[in-house]
C-alpha cells in the first residue's frame, strides 16, 4: 500500500505564500514523477506541477514563475516534497491533490488540502 500525506493548505491574502508539503510512503521502491493537481469550483482538475525522480520539473504555464516544487527528500521511508506558492492570486484558489506516479502500478492520491486566495 502507499500512503500520502498532504498539509499547509489554507487561507491568504492574494500577493501572499504558502507551502504545501506531501510526504509518501509504504511500497515504494522507484516513482516516475510526484506533484500536484488542483480543482477550482466548478471546473475540471489540472495539473499544477510535479518534480520527476531525476530532479526535473514541469509547470503549468499559469504558475511558471511563482511555483517550485522541491527535489524530492528521502527520510525514514518516505519521499517528502514541497510546493512554494508565491505571489498567490484568487484564480488559485482549490483543493490541490498530492499524486505520486509509480511504475506499472499508476497514481496514488492524497485526499486534497484547501487553499483559498482572497481578493
Amino acid at each position: 500500500q502507499v500512503q500520502l500525506v498532504e498539509s499547509g493548505g489554507g487561507l491568504v491574502q492574494a500577493g501572499g505564500s504558502l507551502r504545501l508539503s506531501c510526504a509518501a510512503s509504504g511500497n515504494i521502491f522507484s516513482f516516475n514523477t510526484m506533484g500536484w493537481y488542483r480543482q477550482a469550483p466548478g471546473k475540471q482538475r489540472e495539473l499544477v506541477g510535479f518534480v520527476t525522480s531525476g530532479g526535473n520539473t514541469n509547470y503549468v504555464d499559469s504558475v511558471k514563475g511563482r511555483f517550485t516544487i522541491s527535489p524530492i527528500s528521502r527520510d525514514n521511508a518516505k519521499n517528502t516534497v514541497y510546493l512554494q506558492m508565491n505571489s498567490l492570486q484568487p484564480e488559485d484558489t482549490g483543493v490541490y491533490y498530492c499524486y505520486i506516479r509509480l511504475p506499472l502500478k499508476g497514481d496514488y492520491w492524497d485526499q486534497g488540502t484547501q487553499v483559498t486566495v482572497s481578493s
